[in-house]
């Protein structure tokens, strides 16, 4: 994954929660099984693409950098999702500039695809957890979702949608006679796999 992979996903966000940043939309209410209102929840999504990026132009080997990113709490959702775009644009722009060689720390050393694959994994995700609390039905899209199972989750089972199997390896739903998860992570690290 890349770059244009996250430019992609950030497209899907924008393209299902854009037209619903205004009233009668409450933003407050909590964003599908996640404890955060669909406004923290987008705020969140802006904070890990701003780190994973600022993790890609620092590559520090054994820690994350010690800063946060506070989105002002007046900010409404159209700014919310002004802040997650300028976020998204600062990981994909740090993808591109990244030799295929550059190490940075996420629990262990991680490869830019690795980056790229967790900042379209919490886009999509998060995306559908906000959709949710919204009353919006949406579905991530099936390549992006295949292109993040491939990457941090090798052990995914390959019988459905790659839209399905990837809500479920994150304890969002039943597949197939499978229960929901209740625990889980990604492998992003280089040897993790």
């Amino acid at each position: 994954m890349n770059g244009d992979d996250v430019r992609a996903a950030l497209g899907e966000l924008l393209h299902a929660l854009g037209p619903l940043t205004d009233a009668p939309h409450d933003w407050a209410a909590p964003a599908g099984p996640l404890d955060w209102s669909c406004r923290e929840t987008a705020a969140h999504i802006a904070h890990d693409l701003l780190g994973y990026a600022g993790q890609l132009a620092a590559r520090p080997t054994g820690r994350y950098l010690p800063f946060d990113l506070t989105v002002h709490p007046e900010a409404g959702p159209a700014g919310v999702l002004t802040v997650v775009t300028a976020a998204g644009q600062l990981l994909a722009t740090a993808l591109d500039a990244a030799p295929p060689g550059l190490r940075a720390w996420h629990h262990g050393p991680c490869d830019p695809p690795g980056f790229a694959a967790m900042g379209v994994a919490e886009t999509l995700l998060h995306t559908h957890d906000i959709t949710l609390g919204l009353g919006l039905p949406w579905e991530p899209p099936a390549e992006l979702c295949a292109g993040v199972l491939g990457r941090l989750f090798p052990e995914a089972p390959d019988d459905g949608d790659p839209a399905g199997v990837l809500l479920w390896c994150t304890g969002r739903g039943e597949l197939n006679g499978r229960p929901r998860r209740a625990s889980w992570t990604w492998r992003a690290a280089v040897g993790d796999r």
